[in-house]
């Protein structure tokens, strides 16, 4: 008979590459086994890769979180593992980039669905357990701009300011039942995202980015310290957050806009 791990336990959704990839390494630095997720074949060579060397358990799961069936096929993996998650990384999500008046209607409602349904109901599924429990610790990726319009990524903008008020209202709710609650808020990163949003010709898609690895261990770090929220990554995008917190919407909105317009619109 097998015998079952004492070591911690973390679920990490959005995990084959760039932050997500980077939040399931933190876990196992710390002491964590893991089961990550995402919609890519790509989530089970991410799985191998961060396998290699000492004893580590990685678990890969292959599903389209963005879909009522994903997220519970998900949960059910979860519950089937007989184990209690002692940390949840809700990660996944794309973006959308363009004039809302030229973008597809269909993918913002899918980048609807993953980014904010699949926190939503992955939560329902998981957080009750771990409050009944009295213990366990949630990260959100959000981004800086969870509290600033984001012109030219409208819809993303809005999907990531929901999911800095819905983090924030949990975290009061869960706040004597032994469970945190942080959203960590990434600026402008090296990942993949700018190409699948379409920004590549924009000045945030050609400036300079964020090492995932630093905004991982930006993140968990503050879920460990059971910290609200964590504005993420380099010095610039911390400026950048911090003046989002401090400027009128409509100065944020003309700063954003700028940033996030297509070059061969102006």
């Amino acid at each position: 008979m097998a015998t079952r791990s004492t070591r911690p336990f973390a679920v990490i959704t959005g995990a084959s590459s760039g932050i997500g990839y980077e939040l399931a390494r933190q876990c196992l630095e710390h002491g964590f086994d893991v089961l990550i997720c995402a919609e890519d074949d790509g989530i089970h060579s991410a799985a191998d890769t961060l396998g290699e060397g000492g004893d580590r358990s990685v678990r890969a799961f292959k599903a389209d979180l963005s879909t009522f069936d994903g997220v519970e096929a998900l949960a059910k993996e979860v519950e089937g593992s007989a184990r209690p998650v002692d940390a949840l990384l809700l990660n996944a999500g794309v973006g959308v980039g363009g004039a809302f008046v030229d973008t597809s209607l269909e993918a913002e409602l899918t980048m609807i669905a993953l980014n904010c349904n699949h926190t939503v109901r992955l939560a329902k599924r998981l957080v009750p357990a771990m409050a009944a429990r009295g213990k366990g610790r949630v990260l959100m990726t959000g981004s800086v701009v969870s509290t600033a319009p984001n012109p030219y990524q409208a819809v993303y903008g809005a999907t990531k300011a929901f999911v800095m008020s819905f983090g924030e209202a949990l975290r009061y709710e869960l706040k004597d039942k032994g469970v945190t609650v942080t959203v960590v808020q990434p600026g402008a990163t090296d990942t993949n995202f700018f190409e699948r949003a379409h920004l590549e010709n924009t000045k945030v898609g050609q400036a300079d980015k964020d090492d995932p690895a630093l905004v991982a261990k930006n993140g968990f770090a503050a879920m460990m310290a059971g910290k609200d929220s964590v504005l993420a990554g380099g010095f610039m995008s911390k400026v950048e957050g911090a003046m989002n917190e401090l400027l009128p919407e409509t100065v944020k909105a003309k700063r954003a806009g700028e940033a996030t317009k297509p070059r061969d619109e102006e």
